[in-house]
């Protein structure tokens, strides 16, 4: 096995070039698991934690743009004020190892139906910025993940940011699993109330191929909240709950069934907006 550990961009691309069926390795979070089961063998390795232009976050123009290799530790300690949904998101994903070895870019690269990131990601437009042989070119996250563990990331491309509007209103991440953390979700969820577009944001993980956005439900509850409170009617809480389970394409295995999967679901957007109203 070969592996090339470049310091530079132009460097990883240069080596993915010169090694076009080259795995790419950022936390290894996933990664590793894979090899250790046998469900990869690479032969060549690009691993990217040294790649000086993806680490670090920036603020510019209403978004907080995230370097590929910003770990969810960072994210915990940099950006619970931003973006407090995905700072509680990163604190489950796993043991504080995990946390400081884990990555933004690879979560999104890994394209997991469970990857915990990405609902709230999802919910708020999130771009996925990626460098290539043909120049670097942007992409909705909602459509760079096309599928359970498939992108739309190209022959040679590299993740280098993830960009994130900054909204104003209450978050809220929550996971059921067979414990509060260090667990594969069976079922997750991130709510946001933006009270500049008085809209409700909804994205959710586990329920479907890829993270879903619940788009009828966010309409129904985003025309009945009082939003000069917030407030709203338990009956429209209730509705929006229901939606939300409705717009849930699960599947059953051996975490859950698709029942449950499809309840919790609907249980997690109720308590979500309860608690967003209080806070």
């Amino acid at each position: 096995m070969t592996v090339a550990r470049p310091r530079t961009l132009a460097e990883a691309l240069g080596a993915l070039e010169a090694t076009p069926d080259a795995h790419l390795l950022a936390g290894g979070t996933d990664f590793m698991v894979e090899v250790n089961f046998g469900h990869r063998r690479p032969t060549d390795i690009v691993a990217l934690r040294r790649v000086v232009e993806l680490q670090g976050h920036e603020h510019a123009d209403g978004h907080v743009t995230l370097g590929a290799m910003l770990t969810y530790a960072e994210i915990e300690a940099d950006l619970a004020e931003d973006f407090p949904a995905l700072a509680a998101a990163g604190r489950t994903v796993g043991s504080p190892q995990i946390r400081n070895a884990g990555t933004i870019g690879g979560n999104v690269g890994t394209a997991s139906p469970a990857g915990d990131t990405l609902p709230l990601l999802v919910a708020l437009d999130a771009e996925v910025d990626l460098a290539g042989p043909e120049g670097t070119r942007t992409v909705a996250l909602d459509e760079f993940i096309t599928g359970p563990k498939r992108t739309d990331r190209r022959p040679g491309e590299i993740i280098t940011r993830v960009r994130v509007p900054r909204v104003t209103g209450p978050q809220q991440f929550l996971k059921i699993g067979t414990r509060n953390a260090m667990v594969i979700s069976i079922a997750c969820l991130a709510l946001v109330l933006d009270l500049d577009a008085r809209r409700v944001r909804c994205g959710l993980g586990s329920v479907g191929p890829r993270p879903l956005r619940p788009r009828a439900a966010e309409d129904f509850l985003s025309g009945e909240i009082d939003w000069d409170g917030p407030r709203a009617a338990p009956g429209a809480v209730r509705r929006f709950a229901e939606l939300v389970a409705e717009a849930c394409t699960p599947i059953t295995d051996q975490r859950g069934t698709a029942e449950y999967r499809r309840h919790a679901a609907g249980v997690l957007a109720r308590r979500a907006v309860e608690r967003s109203l209080q806070s």
